[in-house]
């Protein structure tokens, strides 16, 4: 295994060949053993392995050499010829890969199922078709060999390659049971005096076989439609963005491949047509539908300046776009690696399954043993058909298909869904740790706001207006915080140049303020516990205090400004709430969940943002340092609640960390997902209650699922063993045990796609 100190490469392989979770335990087991590999995980649904290894001990080759010898075959990924089309040309490849396995299912299933009806109407033909049983049974041997060769060859080939090692998977079941009803009819064939001397029938099975083989290839054509339903999410983000892009270069117009286009082109993009690039509007004005890439799909206004992503639609006007980034460097890329990765990661729950399906195959072997020898021993004469008849259905009806669908499926959904609502999920695990969430704490400015705030008064203890403007803006020339950009803006409304300033020795203190020289003089700008703790003496006059304090008495925030060691004035800052931040705690509140507010601010904002977003003075907490706020998630889990953060992904890091679940809001096209567990794309706070929701709903899923695949094996695999004919004179036919296992797969995946028809819950 690899060391933590050594360089770790992730790769992700497309997988042929698995049918079953002990397909899957098979090949991380093969791969786990693998010198290099740190880690290992092999998603069913997905069909892909992903892979953690050292690069300096083992690389592609190797790894794929390791699939090989688990006796899988890794499906050929096209070269990236032209950069920027890897994603989108891996999945077209896997695709068509996928759809021609689909093509060949079907195929084979009907002609193996219309090859057994047909045989099966034949035998049950009145006087035999005029042959005796010993040539109808010739007769029928000649397509029941077309159908064991034919579509039923995969079974055997798949079944053979894991007898050296001892692995049992789903199809060594089949090949089991198909193999028993085959070989069976033709020693009846060929030896039918010695069977009629033993007292036996000369019954057979061959189209039993071949209904049989022809049952379960169709269930694997539709489980397989299904799963391409389930993993549809990431072509369908990549295919919004458009093939050709209407480039202007050297003053003309040209329609080049989106392969082609470079960093610095222009793209012209016409009203009704799809962005794209990545970039910034360079001409004209528009009105941009991001419902893509954010979930909403109100317009939103685009003019000189502002960014655009890849794939949303301009709804009306001209615009120019000069490209920013593109290729596997576009918002859209990195929204699909990122859809991806969580959808071929394994969730927690996963784990019992693999521990249980490790050994199921094996005991249903055993199962099938004791039932053909108990039958053998006890049962009415013919014993043997009877205990031929109980073995096979045991093989056969058995399903580790469902088992290992149940909850990859309902993963691979589900992070589709969310993706097309605007909300990307680390991986399978976070999912997971967000559906136990009962408390969710916002951070209020950026979050709850709208962090874009606006200087709203100035309040002028000494000297004028235009002095402690020019003071407080050349302080927070340097300081990214949204407050910082306010002041700046009101200083530029006042005439002021802050840029013009000789700044020095600035200094930023997270949840106090800044302080710099400028022009020569000391300035400081901040809360008054900031200017406090740094030795200014807090002596404004009444009327000023006054003022502050009805500024806060409206929510807005305060900062002073201190020049050399003396309070100067203030400047109160009003940051709106958020339009939809009182719809998205209400929706917390119905998916009951405890809204919280922590904030830097002061008390007295902090009751009136908290009041307007709908949350309780004893769930806000004031006065809050970006330090402190780890702490403050501490203090709640400490109750044994499960906490969800929610904040901007940056200031809120230490916070985001601590907590159970972090959510990063408004992250927009940066998509920085490191930070958090689950990122919102856009600014709609909404978007919370629809993930925790959402992952609610899907492990709801999940269990049903898993509830569903053990049950049906607990309870029809002893009625395939013969447990009611006893009582009832009961069997169950191997064919219909063969359409019920078809079933039970088909039903877990069909199961799991009512997840793309979630709905978040009601605001009102």
């Amino acid at each position: 295994m690899s060391t933590a100190t050594e360089p770790i490469t992730e790769l992700v392989l497309p997988v042929e060949g698995m049918t079953c979770a002990s397909c899957v335990n098979r090949i991380e087991r093969f791969l786990g053993r693998a010198d290099g590999v740190a880690e290992a995980s092999v998603n069913l649904a997905s069909e892909q392995a992903t892979v953690r290894f050292d690069p300096s001990r083992i690389d592609r080759s190797g790894i794929v050499e390791t699939i090989k010898a688990a006796g899988y075959d890794v499906r050929p990924q096209p070269a990236m010829a032209t950069r920027g089309r890897s994603v989108e040309a891996d999945l077209d490849a896997t695709e068509m890969a996928r759809a021609a396995e689909r093509r060949a299912l079907l195929r084979d299933g009907l002609l193996a199922t219309g090859i057994g009806l047909v045989m099966m109407v034949v035998t049950l033909w009145p006087g035999g078709i005029g042959l005796t049983m010993e040539q109808l049974n010739l007769v029928l041997l000649v397509p029941a060999t077309i159908v064991l060769l034919g579509p039923g060859r995969r079974f055997w080939i798949r079944a053979l390659r894991g007898l050296p090692h001892g692995d049992l998977t789903m199809d060594t079941l089949v090949a089991l049971g198909t193999g028993a009803a085959y070989g069976y009819s033709l020693a009846i064939t060929m030896f039918p005096a010695a069977v009629t001397a033993a007292g036996i029938p000369l019954d057979t099975f061959y189209e039993t076989g071949a209904i049989i083989t022809g049952f379960v290839l169709i269930g694997r054509w539709l489980e397989a439609r299904a799963k391409g339903q389930a993993a549809s999410a990431v072509r369908a983000l990549l295919r919004l963005r458009p093939a050709m892009v209407r480039v202007v270069r050297d003053g003309a117009e040209a329609m080049v491949p989106a392969a082609e286009v470079m960093v610095g082109d222009v793209a012209r993009v016409r009203p009704g047509e799809r962005v794209p690039v990545d970039g910034a509007v360079v001409e004209g004005s528009s009105a941009v539908d991001e419902s893509m890439l954010t979930g909403e799909s109100a317009p939103v206004a685009k003019a000189i300046g502002d960014r655009v992503t890849g794939g949303t639609l301009n709804a009306s006007g001209m615009l120019q776009v000069r490209t920013e980034r593109v290729g596997d460097d576009t918002t859209l890329a990195q929204i699909a690696r990122l859809v991806e990765h969580a959808q071929g990661s394994k969730a927690p729950i996963q784990q019992l399954v693999d521990r249980v399906v490790e050994w199921f195959v094996p005991a249903v072997a055993l199962v099938a043993a004791l039932s053909f020898v108990t039958w053998m021993a006890l049962g009415p004469e013919p014993r043997l058909p009877l205990a031929l008849t109980s073995a096979i259905g045991v093989l056969i009806i058995a399903c580790p298909c469902a088992m290992g669908l149940a909850t990859p499926t309902a993963l691979m959904v589900s992070t589709g869904r969310g993706a097309a609502s605007g909300i990307l999920v680390r991986d399978a695990a976070a999912l997971e740790r967000a559906a136990r969430v009962d408390v969710v704490i916002f951070d209020k400015t950026g979050t709850l706001t709208r962090g874009r705030p606006e200087v709203t008064e100035v309040v002028v203890v000494d000297g004028d207006v235009p002095a402690l403007l020019n003071a407080a803006a050349g302080a927070e020339r340097s300081s990214e915080h949204p407050l910082a950009a306010a002041v700046i803006r009101r200083a530029g409304r006042a005439g002021l140049d802050p840029e013009r300033a000789m700044v020095t020795d600035f200094a930023a203190v997270p949840g106090g303020g800044v302080r710099a020289t400028v022009d020569g003089a000391d300035v400081r700008v901040g809360s008054a516990r900031y200017l406090t703790a740094e030795g200014v003496a807090m002596d404004a006059t009444s009327e000023a205090l006054a003022a502050v304090a009805a500024a806060e008495g409206r929510g807005d925030t305060v900062v002073w400004v201190a020049v050399d060691g003396r309070v100067r004035g203030a400047l109160a800052l009003s940051d709106g709430l958020r339009p939809e931040a009182a719809a998205a705690v209400t929706q917390l509140r119905r998916l009951g969940l405890e809204p919280w507010m922590v904030t830097g601010d002061r008390e007295p904002v902090a009751r009136v943002v908290g009041a307007a977003a709908g949350i309780a003075p004893a769930q806000t907490m004031a006065e809050v340092s970006p330090a402190d706020k780890a702490a403050a998630v501490t203090a709640i889990q400490a109750r044994g609640a499960r906490v969800a953060m929610v904040g901007d992904g940056i200031n809120d890091a230490p916070a985001l960390a601590q907590s159970d679940l972090g959510v990063a809001v408004g992250t927009g096209a940066d998509v920085a997902i490191e930070a958090s567990d689950l990122t919102v794309l856009g600014d709609d706070l909404r978007a919370v209650p629809t993930g925790i929701g959402l992952a609610r709903a899907t492990m709801r899923i999940i269990r049903q699922n898993l509830v569903w695949a053990f049950g049906y094996n607990v309870l029809l695999i002893p009625v395939a063993a013969g447990i009611l004919y006893p009582f009832t004179g009961w069997t169950l036919n191997p064919a219909l045990a063969a359409g019920a296992m078809a079933l039970s797969s088909v039903s877990v995946v069909t199961n799991s796609l009512r997840l793309r028809r979630y709905r978040p819950p009601k605001e009102g």
